[in-house]
């Protein structure tokens, strides 16, 4: 059987006297190229190619991605600061094609590459093995990528080749990662929150705050650099869990430092919401564009360019608050406050156990949603579907704030039906605010008059009737979908997993 070629990662500097002492009788000969090149190591914030076991380079005006059988496909384009989906056609596009969307390719690191071919000679300088070598390196580290292309009839040179290599390898990209850029941690945007069931409340709720104010922070170089939409998205998202501790912690916290809190976590929100609002409707520009007819494209192309331009000066003023020195210091000092519990204000539930706290409040909540969810008909109130959707969400909020308190698989199972109510709730939503703020868009364009005027108010007006006829059917979704989080099982679960009598 024709042996395979086998692909080997070895961190740090690689030993070659080692390498060679251990071949016994055999020679490498390494030739690489002469100058050493810049590369960028590519991915985007959430690192979905490190994830996925694979390396993506861009060097000399190409990408050069790199599989975890050691496969290097190459395709001739640069690809930082662009979205996968607007690559031209080649290999790595399609090797690549469930990149994330909304995520743009950026570089996590940098440093330099050599490449170059290796041989294994006998005694009478006859090669009996043959392979590749990628070498990268930064200020922090190096790497060395071999492949090892067997010949035929030398399969004993190629298995003591594997050998020695193998005795100094390590397995996975993730080595490479950690020898380049040891100490960086991949981003997460949600991490895990370590707790313990007898850890009192307040510092459950100082561990939660500390972790996501740190996960805001590391998405404002990103917003400022404008990379992509998902930069403010988490940044917000953030914060918003922030501030949902603050009001879901009831009595952790004194209520005056409860409220000197809400106040400063809404004033770091406040700039980010017409920005996030102008993004959302740029992204679904196509979307927008495939709900009317043709003939009322021209008035949406005045509209989207409204909104862009919008977008640039919305930008530019949350970017210079990003950079104020006084933005700077109020982070700063919520980071030091939240470090451990002790410069807090203890509240009557501060020293509560986490898992009877933990209990006590999604049960509540829990209750709540179902009074709420029962009685949505198609008649209901708009205002009454908007609080549900709150509520989910802060039910949502809870269970994962202290989901590590309780078995996973229960987790899931109660989190699945929640979080399908909850898309159908946030759509519900979406169609409503888009309804309202393209009225008042129109209302803001009132006062100029020609045709482009009139276009703009028959594309709005059109896409008026068609968001309004998607909320309705929304809205039967949210109900239909009731059922199944509101069936047997799931309030079996929920009362067995939280309700304690005392509660």
């Amino acid at each position: 059987m024709a042996q395979k070629s086998r692909f080997f990662i070895i961190p740090g500097t690689f030993d070659l006297t080692g390498f060679t002492d251990s071949l016994k009788g055999l020679t490498p000969a390494f030739e690489t190229s002469a100058t050493a090149r810049p590369f960028d190591l590519l991915d985007c914030h959430d690192q979905s190619l490190r994830s996925e076991g694979r390396l993506l380079v861009e060097v000399d005006g190409a990408m050069r991605l790199l599989q975890a059988d050691g496969e290097v496909l190459v395709q001739a384009c640069t690809g930082k600061g662009k979205f996968v989906q607007d690559l031209p056609d080649g290999p790595v596009k399609t090797a690549v094609k469930g990149f994330p969307k909304l995520r743009a390719l950026m570089s996590i690191g940098s440093g330099l590459i050599e490449t170059g071919t290796f041989a294994v000679l006998d005694d009478l300088q006859k090669t009996q093995v043959r392979g590749s070598v990628v070498t990268l390196s930064t200020d922090e580290g190096q790497a060395t990528l071999l492949t090892v292309k067997p010949m035929r009839g030398y399969d004993r040179a190629y298995h003591a080749v594997c050998a020695a290599l193998g005795n100094m390898a390590a397995s996975g990209f993730e080595t490479v990662f950690d020898s380049l850029f040891p100490g960086a941690t991949p981003y997460n945007a949600k991490p895990d929150v370590a707790l313990g069931t007898q850890e009192p409340s307040i510092e459950v709720a100082a561990d939660i705050i500390r972790t996501y104010l740190a996960v805001a922070r590391q998405n404002e170089a990103g917003v400022i650099a404008d990379i992509d939409t998902e930069f403010l998205h988490d940044y917000r998202v953030s914060l918003r869990r922030v501030r949902s501790v603050l009001s879901l912690f009831k009595g952790v916290f004194s209520p005056e430092q409860t409220e000197v809190l809400k106040r400063e976590f809404s004033d770091l929100m406040a700039p980010t919401g017409r920005v996030r609002d102008l993004d959302v409707y740029l992204l679904e520009k196509d979307i927008y564009f495939n709900l009317i007819p043709p003939n009322l494209h021209q008035g949406a192309e005045a509209m989207f360019a409204q909104f862009d331009k919008e977008r640039t000066r919305a930008l530019a003023a949350l970017i210079r608050r990003l950079r104020s020195a006084a933005f700077g210091k109020k982070m700063d000092e919520l980071a030091a406050l939240f470090a451990d519990a002790k410069g807090l204000k203890h509240g009557p539930n501060a020293d509560r156990g986490a898992y009877s706290y933990a209990c006590a409040l999604i049960w509540k909540r829990y209750r709540k949603v179902c009074k709420l969810a029962r009685g949505i008909t198609p008649e209901t109130p708009d205002e009454i579907v908007h609080d549900l959707r709150i509520d989910c969400k802060k039910l949502r909020y809870l269970m994962e704030f202290f989901g590590p308190l309780f078995d996973k698989g229960d987790f899931k199972t109660l989190i699945k039906p929640l979080k399908k109510l909850q898309d159908n709730l946030g759509l519900f939503n979406d169609y409503s605010v888009q309804q309202e703020a393209l009225l008042d868009f129109v209302a803001t364009q009132s006062n100029a008059q020609g045709r482009a005027n009139a276009q703009l108010a028959m594309s709005v007006g059109g896409l008026i009737a068609v968001l309004d006829q998607r909320q309705k059917a929304e809205r039967d979704r949210v109900i239909a979908n009731f059922q199944h989080f509101d069936s047997p099982d799931i309030q079996n679960l929920f009362r067995t997993l939280f309700y304690h009598k005392e509660d």
